[in-house]
């Protein structure tokens, strides 16, 4: 599975989301109910939430580090992604490599490293039934 990128994207795998976040995925999915669908979407193992500037992108992760999740860690003396990653859609990676996370070669999708890209999930993928998100 992969997920679709838009703009500047914030990405977190569903397993880290399980074991750090406060509450787990459940509560994930209860903290971003209104907007799943929007600028929210996922797929079997990655969360994407997004933005359109830096500054909101500053803030999302400090709401994500302030949940128990970590944004950096040093891999060979060289700064990484740890917990969570931001991929912009037209530039990659900028300067901040994220080891876990496999981009398309056209920057338009990404999936978890070590799975198979396969479906593609965004936006389109989850309908609003009676005011609740639902993935089809």
């Amino acid at each position: 599975m992969a997920i679709e990128l838009e703009f500047i994207n914030f990405i977190v795998p569903i397993e880290v989301i399980k074991a750090k976040y406060l509450g787990g995925w459940d509560a994930c999915l209860s903290d971003h109910a209104n907007l799943i669908g929007g600028r929210v979407w996922y797929d079997d193992h990655l969360f994407r939430d997004g933005a359109m500037n830096t500054l909101d992108i500053d803030v999302l992760i400090e709401r994500w580090q302030a949940k128990g999740l970590e944004a950096f860690e040093i891999i060979d003396g060289q700064q990484s992604w740890k917990d969570l990653c931001v991929v912009e859609y037209f530039f990659g990676w900028v300067n901040i490599p994220c080891p876990w996370l496999k981009m398309a070669p056209n920057s338009q999708s990404a999936h978890l490293s070590g799975t198979e890209p396969g479906a593609l999930f965004g936006r389109h993928d989850f309908i609003k039934v009676r005011g609740r998100n639902k993935q089809p």
